[in-house]
């Protein structure tokens, strides 16, 4: 079962968060800080494209238990991306995916109000009103960064961190152009999803090779309008997110992130495997991952590899009383 919950986040943007939970069968499971917000039930075939369905009637009033894990994608991605991890995760533990500002269902604000800080205060403001803290964040790309800044700076609010193939080096002005080239080159509109998942799989001048899972990737996030298939974000508000981080290193905030974290890389993504190693070593706390045969869209692509990497770290940090990770001498 799939429900939304909404979120206040920085400057008051509402953020679309999603709940992954098998609820009791007598009445669905709401976490009692989330009473004030509205929850939308979701079929559970509709997972894969979480779409907003009615309002329902009113909350129910049941306690849940705290903390949890929130799940942070990547630029350009969505909360559904992570539906594959958080149903598995939802076995166990609460699991809540947040679509972030200018993405998915959540409001797409103007283009100055994606700041890192806003985005950092955002997934700060998802914790404390869902009640997940200390939770396990979970990041993806962007969605890591935002994770391991918000660690370094709201300590209480996190227990661990999986970082997932983003990278804590600057990397300048010359990718920022190769984006803004990039999105100049995107066919829109599509005339069906089809076509979205061909290009975006093959025809795509960024694809070395077929690659049906980044197509399905992209399918994910178009939705259709007057004239076609479009993206559900503002392409100039992804690269005013992008050079907000693209210039700057990271190195110092990792530095600060005193909780156990796992840096994940596809073995073809966009981390490569010494910068990882270093992150892993600057973070006091760090340990190391690796999928093969993925790219940068690791739990996208090969999610069976990506539970296999990261479900032991998790059963360490969500298990009562396990024994702390050493810190690095």
């Amino acid at each position: 079962m799939v429900r939304r919950i909404d979120v206040t986040g920085a400057g008051g943007v509402r953020l679309a968060a999603w709940e992954f939970a098998e609820p009791p069968k007598d009445r669905p499971f709401v976490p009692a800080q989330a009473r004030t917000h509205r929850h939308h039930p979701q079929r559970p075939e509709g997972a894969e494209r979480l779409q907003e369905p009615p309002d329902p009637p009113g909350p129910p009033d049941t306690d849940g238990p705290a903390g949890g894990v929130l799940l942070l994608h990547g630029l350009m991605g969505r909360a559904a991306h992570w539906a594959s991890t958080a149903r598995w995760l939802s076995e166990r533990h609460r699991a809540v995916a947040l679509d972030q500002r200018g993405h998915g269902q959540s409001e797409k604000p103007p283009r100055a109000a994606h700041t890192r800080e806003a985005y950092v205060e955002d997934a700060e403001a998802a914790v404390e009103q869902l009640g997940l803290g200390p939770a396990v964040v979970i990041g993806h790309a962007m969605g890591a960064l935002t994770a391991w800044q918000l660690a370094a700076k709201r300590p209480d609010l996190v227990r661990a961190l999986v970082i997932c193939d983003m990278r804590a080096s600057a990397l300048g002005a010359a990718s920022q152009r190769e984006w803004e080239d990039w999105f100049k080159t995107w066919p829109t509109p599509f005339a069906t999803l089809a076509d979205v998942r061909r290009w975006f799989g093959a025809d795509d001048p960024w694809v070395e090779r077929p690659h049906p899972a980044r197509g399905a990737f992209y399918a994910e996030v178009m939705h259709e309008v007057a004239d076609g298939w479009r993206p559900v974000f503002d392409p100039e508000h992804m690269l005013a997110s992008r050079e907000t981080w693209v210039y700057d290193a990271h190195w110092d905030e990792l530095a600060q992130v005193r909780c156990p974290a796992l840096v994940v890389r596809g073995l073809d993504g966009e981390l490569g495997r010494a910068e990882a190693q270093e992150m892993v070593r600057v973070l006091p706390r760090g340990q190391y991952a690796e999928v093969s045969d993925a790219g940068h869209l690791v739990h996208y692509d090969q999610p069976e590899a990506w539970r296999t990497v990261i479900e032991p770290f998790l059963d360490t940090v969500l298990t009562p009383n396990a024994p702390d990770t050493p810190e690095h001498p």
